[in-house]
Protein backbone atom coordinates (compact mmCIF):
# COMPACT_ATOMS: atom_id res chain seq x y z
CA UNK A 1 0.00 0.00 0.00
CA UNK A 2 1.30 3.83 -0.83
CA UNK A 3 1.08 5.70 1.99
CA UNK A 4 1.38 9.64 2.00
CA UNK A 5 4.16 11.13 3.45
CA UNK A 6 3.76 14.63 4.54
CA UNK A 7 5.82 15.71 1.98
CA UNK A 8 4.77 13.72 -0.92
CA UNK A 9 1.06 14.62 0.67
CA UNK A 10 2.15 18.70 -0.20
CA UNK A 11 3.46 17.64 -3.56
CA UNK A 12 0.34 15.85 -4.87
CA UNK A 13 -1.55 18.90 -3.26
CA UNK A 14 0.71 21.76 -5.30
CA UNK A 15 -0.07 19.03 -8.70
CA UNK A 16 -3.77 19.27 -8.25
CA UNK A 17 -4.06 22.73 -6.81
CA UNK A 18 -1.90 24.00 -9.99
CA UNK A 19 -4.57 21.67 -12.26
CA UNK A 20 -7.91 22.86 -10.39
CA UNK A 21 -6.76 26.32 -10.93
CA UNK A 22 -6.06 25.93 -14.47
CA UNK A 23 -9.83 24.02 -14.85
CA UNK A 24 -11.64 27.01 -13.28
CA UNK A 25 -9.59 29.55 -14.92
CA UNK A 26 -10.55 28.05 -18.54
CA UNK A 27 -13.90 27.23 -17.46
CA UNK A 28 -13.59 23.86 -17.69
CA UNK A 29 -15.11 23.82 -13.96
CA UNK A 30 -18.27 25.48 -14.55
CA UNK A 31 -18.57 28.54 -12.02
CA UNK A 32 -20.92 27.84 -10.01
CA UNK A 33 -20.44 24.18 -10.04
CA UNK A 34 -20.13 22.21 -6.61
CA UNK A 35 -16.40 20.86 -6.13
CA UNK A 36 -16.85 17.69 -5.89
CA UNK A 37 -14.53 15.86 -3.47
CA UNK A 38 -15.00 12.34 -4.05
CA UNK A 39 -15.01 12.38 -8.15
CA UNK A 40 -11.66 15.07 -7.66
CA UNK A 41 -9.84 12.35 -5.30
CA UNK A 42 -10.78 9.70 -7.67
CA UNK A 43 -9.54 11.60 -10.25
CA UNK A 44 -6.57 12.65 -9.74
CA UNK A 45 -5.02 9.59 -7.53
CA UNK A 46 -4.91 11.92 -4.40
CA UNK A 47 -6.84 11.46 -0.75
CA UNK A 48 -8.70 14.15 0.82
CA UNK A 49 -6.79 15.55 3.20
CA UNK A 50 -4.15 17.08 0.43
CA UNK A 51 -7.38 17.94 -1.99
CA UNK A 52 -9.10 19.79 1.04
CA UNK A 53 -5.76 21.92 0.74
CA UNK A 54 -5.56 22.26 -2.35
CA UNK A 55 -9.17 23.52 -1.97
CA UNK A 56 -8.16 25.75 0.66
CA UNK A 57 -5.80 27.53 -1.46
CA UNK A 58 -8.48 28.06 -4.11
CA UNK A 59 -10.61 29.49 -1.94
CA UNK A 60 -7.63 32.09 -1.16
CA UNK A 61 -7.18 32.56 -4.52
CA UNK A 62 -11.01 33.67 -4.57
CA UNK A 63 -11.50 31.07 -7.05
CA UNK A 64 -13.69 28.73 -4.74
CA UNK A 65 -16.26 29.90 -2.03
CA UNK A 66 -16.09 27.85 1.01
CA UNK A 67 -19.54 27.85 3.01
CA UNK A 68 -20.59 25.80 6.49
CA UNK A 69 -22.55 22.21 5.87
CA UNK A 70 -22.70 22.73 1.95
CA UNK A 71 -18.67 22.34 0.96
CA UNK A 72 -17.01 24.28 -2.01
CA UNK A 73 -18.15 25.71 -4.88
CA UNK A 74 -16.68 27.61 -8.37
CA UNK A 75 -17.10 31.68 -7.82
CA UNK A 76 -19.67 32.84 -10.47
CA UNK A 77 -19.23 35.57 -12.31
CA UNK A 78 -20.87 38.86 -10.76
CA UNK A 79 -21.06 42.21 -12.27
CA UNK A 80 -20.38 44.39 -9.45
CA UNK A 81 -17.09 42.03 -8.88
CA UNK A 82 -15.85 42.37 -12.13
CA UNK A 83 -16.24 46.38 -12.77
CA UNK A 84 -14.21 46.73 -9.34
CA UNK A 85 -11.68 44.13 -10.59
CA UNK A 86 -11.46 45.82 -13.92
CA UNK A 87 -11.71 49.41 -12.42
CA UNK A 88 -8.70 48.50 -10.41
CA UNK A 89 -6.88 46.64 -13.53
CA UNK A 90 -7.10 49.74 -15.76
CA UNK A 91 -5.54 52.09 -13.07
CA UNK A 92 -2.82 49.82 -11.86
CA UNK A 93 -1.58 48.24 -15.12
CA UNK A 94 -1.90 51.54 -16.57
CA UNK A 95 0.72 52.67 -13.85
CA UNK A 96 3.18 49.15 -15.00
CA UNK A 97 2.90 49.73 -18.53
CA UNK A 98 3.62 53.12 -18.20
CA UNK A 99 6.80 52.13 -15.50
CA UNK A 100 7.55 49.41 -18.19
CA UNK A 101 7.96 51.63 -20.87
CA UNK A 102 11.00 53.67 -18.35
CA UNK A 103 12.91 50.54 -18.15
CA UNK A 104 11.88 48.17 -21.49
CA UNK A 105 15.44 46.99 -23.43
CA UNK A 106 15.29 45.94 -26.88
CA UNK A 107 15.42 42.21 -25.57
CA UNK A 108 12.60 42.61 -23.48
CA UNK A 109 10.21 44.17 -26.47
CA UNK A 110 11.48 41.57 -28.54
CA UNK A 111 10.50 38.78 -26.22
CA UNK A 112 6.97 40.13 -25.90
CA UNK A 113 6.55 40.37 -29.56
CA UNK A 114 7.88 36.51 -30.25
CA UNK A 115 5.16 35.65 -27.13
CA UNK A 116 2.57 37.48 -29.20
CA UNK A 117 3.67 36.05 -32.52
CA UNK A 118 3.00 32.57 -30.22
CA UNK A 119 -0.43 33.58 -29.16
CA UNK A 120 -1.29 34.63 -32.84
CA UNK A 121 0.00 31.06 -34.48
CA UNK A 122 -2.44 29.59 -31.57
CA UNK A 123 -5.45 31.11 -32.55
CA UNK A 124 -4.83 30.57 -35.88
CA UNK A 125 -4.52 26.79 -35.65
CA UNK A 126 -7.48 26.68 -33.28
CA UNK A 127 -9.67 28.45 -35.86
CA UNK A 128 -9.68 31.86 -33.94
CA UNK A 129 -11.50 29.84 -30.64
CA UNK A 130 -10.16 30.30 -26.82
CA UNK A 131 -7.69 32.70 -26.95
CA UNK A 132 -6.21 31.72 -23.56
CA UNK A 133 -3.01 32.57 -21.97
CA UNK A 134 -0.63 30.35 -20.18
CA UNK A 135 0.10 31.78 -17.09
CA UNK A 136 3.42 33.05 -15.35
CA UNK A 137 6.07 34.54 -18.41
CA UNK A 138 3.94 33.13 -20.83
CA UNK A 139 1.31 35.80 -20.25
CA UNK A 140 1.71 39.19 -21.42
CA UNK A 141 -0.35 40.82 -19.01
CA UNK A 142 2.31 39.24 -15.95
CA UNK A 143 5.52 40.30 -18.24
CA UNK A 144 3.99 43.62 -18.62
CA UNK A 145 4.07 43.59 -15.09
CA UNK A 146 6.88 42.59 -14.00
CA UNK A 147 9.24 44.57 -16.49
CA UNK A 148 7.60 47.54 -14.34
CA UNK A 149 10.29 46.50 -12.00
CA UNK A 150 8.10 47.57 -9.11
CA UNK A 151 7.80 44.45 -6.33
CA UNK A 152 4.82 46.03 -4.21
CA UNK A 153 2.57 46.79 -7.76
CA UNK A 154 3.69 42.93 -9.06
CA UNK A 155 2.29 41.60 -5.71
CA UNK A 156 -0.69 43.53 -5.79
CA UNK A 157 -1.41 42.22 -9.59
CA UNK A 158 0.04 39.14 -9.51
CA UNK A 159 -0.68 37.05 -6.56
CA UNK A 160 -4.86 38.02 -5.10
CA UNK A 161 -5.79 39.27 -8.89
CA UNK A 162 -4.13 37.49 -10.49
CA UNK A 163 -6.38 34.58 -11.67
CA UNK A 164 -9.44 36.27 -11.18
CA UNK A 165 -8.12 38.36 -14.01
CA UNK A 166 -7.07 35.50 -16.25
CA UNK A 167 -10.87 33.88 -15.87
CA UNK A 168 -12.63 37.46 -16.25
CA UNK A 169 -9.80 37.69 -19.54
CA UNK A 170 -10.69 34.07 -20.80
CA UNK A 171 -14.47 34.82 -20.85
CA UNK A 172 -13.81 38.33 -22.48
CA UNK A 173 -11.34 37.07 -24.92
CA UNK A 174 -14.14 34.38 -25.95
CA UNK A 175 -15.72 36.97 -27.65
CA UNK A 176 -15.70 37.06 -32.23
CA UNK A 177 -13.72 39.84 -32.64
CA UNK A 178 -12.23 40.15 -29.25
CA UNK A 179 -8.94 38.39 -29.83
CA UNK A 180 -7.87 40.33 -33.16
CA UNK A 181 -8.53 42.85 -31.48
CA UNK A 182 -6.25 42.38 -28.54
CA UNK A 183 -3.28 41.45 -30.64
CA UNK A 184 -3.48 44.58 -32.32
CA UNK A 185 -3.65 46.62 -29.15
CA UNK A 186 -1.33 44.48 -27.67
CA UNK A 187 1.07 45.54 -30.58
CA UNK A 188 0.83 48.91 -30.04
CA UNK A 189 1.62 48.71 -26.76
CA UNK A 190 4.92 47.12 -27.09
CA UNK A 191 5.44 50.03 -29.93
CA UNK A 192 5.17 52.45 -26.79
CA UNK A 193 7.33 50.28 -25.26
CA UNK A 194 10.23 49.86 -27.88
CA UNK A 195 9.73 54.50 -27.66
CA UNK A 196 10.07 54.82 -24.54
CA UNK A 197 6.80 56.49 -24.85
CA UNK A 198 5.56 56.15 -20.96
CA UNK A 199 2.30 58.37 -21.57
CA UNK A 200 1.23 56.63 -24.84
CA UNK A 201 1.70 53.36 -23.12
CA UNK A 202 -0.21 53.98 -20.31
CA UNK A 203 -2.68 55.73 -22.28
CA UNK A 204 -2.95 52.44 -24.51
CA UNK A 205 -3.12 49.99 -21.65
CA UNK A 206 -5.60 51.64 -19.73
CA UNK A 207 -7.36 52.03 -23.01
CA UNK A 208 -7.03 48.41 -23.89
CA UNK A 209 -8.40 47.00 -20.55
CA UNK A 210 -11.72 49.46 -20.90
CA UNK A 211 -12.40 47.65 -23.90
CA UNK A 212 -11.91 44.56 -22.11
CA UNK A 213 -14.48 45.31 -19.35
CA UNK A 214 -17.45 46.58 -22.19
CA UNK A 215 -16.91 43.46 -23.42
CA UNK A 216 -17.01 41.89 -20.65
CA UNK A 217 -19.99 43.34 -18.97
CA UNK A 218 -22.08 42.98 -22.23
CA UNK A 219 -21.47 39.41 -22.10
CA UNK A 220 -22.51 39.46 -18.47
CA UNK A 221 -25.85 41.34 -19.39
CA UNK A 222 -26.89 38.44 -22.13
CA UNK A 223 -25.99 36.01 -19.40
CA UNK A 224 -28.42 37.76 -17.06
Amino acid sequence: MDVETPAKAATLSDSVFAQLRTAIVKGELAPGSKVNEPQLSKQYGISRGPLREAIRRLEGCKLVEIKPNSGAKVISLNKVQAIEIYEIRESLEGLACRLAASKASAEDCARLRQLLANHEAQIQSENGRLYYQKEGDLDFHYLIVSLSGNDRLFKLLCDELYHLLRLYRVQTSSGPSRPEQAFKEHHQIVDALENNDCELAELLMKRHISGARKTLMSQLEQID
